[in-house]
């Protein structure tokens, strides 16, 4: 339904004030966020094995997958800004079917990924500073994660972010340089080709750059912003642009590191994010302590920035799903930043994961976290469809023919590596 009430602006961007008259540094923000939370350390992993396992070779990949992120992004984006409508408030319009999905999948969501979460930013802390446990420092993540997304508005969130952003990028994009990338081979990459025996691996890159379930947080996060208006379209649209162009830089920048450190030296690195730390001893070994410890805090901003991004977006979305179960309409205060519903879901992925921290993964848990993420990105593409090309959006702001077949693209796409996911995650389960 309609918002009841208008929202308040909660940035130092005012809303009325003419677009020409704000400070262009103010106009990006929220789209830095989702890509920062999309790329974390699983997706570092994903593109340095490319590179080492393929080199150049899959640089395409890398592009089309930041190609089809923009343009989800920007669906979801678009969607709320001409419609005034929340993209839960979307998916409701569709049918019931989409609640079903998607309440039992952010509940399971936030369990397993909160204790994934805090690991993955723990394990470069652990490497610099050994004298804790790596479960005492995924903790502390946690708990850090939480007091500033607890006690911070948007405004905070969007700061913290944007300051790890910045470290990662310098951090992995030096590192890119220090390795003296072979440009004319890196050139050859740009052609489509899927190496023999790397059909999935092709996929799941182009498909894995940036972000799954935090990708549908924009919208939310531009209504924290205070762009809630279809005047801020093209704002919305240059903001997302420009941060998943930043993103793929970023990747690249990981590829090329693979591919110069790792694939011309014959090296192979762990599957899961103990990967990095592979790598970080292969730094040492190449170039010193001191490019190593560089990379673990690189590695460590990458991953921070995922928890807080996670605590902030994916709460506001859960925030969202039970107001709107609980028949209040969006922009209710129990429905927004600090609402009650906004804080039990911060609870949520904050304090319960830790138990997965201390036990083996409860082995139903991870089969239904998997099978139900595995059908997110599919869910995503094939629902802003479904509302970008019909009356729940005004017709001004409907899709074109570029933007539907790059989701029909993204659709065909998520669906074979959703299916391969699914299977995938049962057989490990059953192996």
């Amino acid at each position: 339904m309609p918002h009841e009430t208008p929202l308040q602006p909660l940035s130092t961007v005012d809303p009325h004030e003419p677009l020409e008259k704000i400070e262009r540094w103010k106009l990006i923000g929220p789209g830095l966020v989702v890509a920062a939370t999309g790329v974390g350390a699983a997706d570092m992993v994903a593109t340095l094995t490319a590179g080492s396992r393929y080199g150049y070779t899959l640089l395409w990949a890398v592009i089309a997958g930041t190609v089809m992120k923009i343009v989800l992004v920007e669906g979801a984006g678009r969607y709320s800004l001409a419609s005034g409508r929340t993209i839960f408030e979307g998916w409701r319009s569709l049918g019931r079917w989409t609640s079903w999905y998607f309440g039992p999948y952010i509940l399971i969501w936030g369990f397993v990924y909160g204790a994934t979460a805090m690991s993955s930013s723990a394990l470069p802390l652990a490497a610099l500073f050994p004298f804790l446990p790596l479960w005492a420092w995924a903790v502390i993540m946690g708990l850090l994660g939480f007091a500033i997304v607890w006690a911070g508005r948007y405004a905070v969130v969007e700061k913290i972010t944007a300051a790890m952003v910045g470290l990662m990028f310098l951090v992995v994009v030096g590192l890119a340089v220090i390795t003296l990338p072979d440009v004319p081979r890196m050139i050859t990459g740009l052609i489509p080709v899927i190496p023999q025996g790397g059909v999935v691996y092709t996929l799941a890159l182009a498909g894995g750059v940036g972000g799954t379930i935090t990708l549908a947080a924009y919208g939310y996060w531009l209504r924290e912003k205070g762009w809630h208006q279809p005047r801020w379209m093209r704002v919305m649209q240059l903001d997302n642009t420009v941060a998943y162009a930043v993103t793929g830089i970023f990747v690249l920048a990981m590829l090329v590191v693979g591919a110069e450190v790792l694939y011309s030296a014959g090296y192979a690195v762990s599957a899961g994010d103990k990967g990095l730390l592979d790598l970080d001893q292969v730094l040492r070994e190449r170039y010193g302590d001191v490019i190593g410890v560089t990379f673990l805090v690189g590695f460590w901003a990458a991953s921070f920035s995922s928890v807080v991004g996670v605590w902030s977006g994916v709460s506001l979305m859960f925030a969202d799903y039970w107001g709107n179960v609980r028949h209040k309409h969006s922009g209710h205060p129990d429905t927004l930043s600090g609402g009650r519903y906004f804080k039990f879901y911060l609870f949520w992925l904050t304090f319960p994961p830790m138990v997965l921290l201390l036990l083996d993964k409860p082995v139903f848990l991870i089969l239904l976290y998997g099978v139900l993420g595995a059908l997110f990105m599919p869910f995503l593409a094939i629902t802003l469809l479904g509302l970008l090309n019909t009356s729940r959006t005004p017709e001004r702001w409907r899709n074109g023919m570029f933007t539907n077949a790059v989701l029909v693209v993204c659709a065909v796409l998520f669906i074979i590596l959703g299916v391969y996911q699914a299977y995938d995650t049962v057989a490990g389960i059953l192996s």
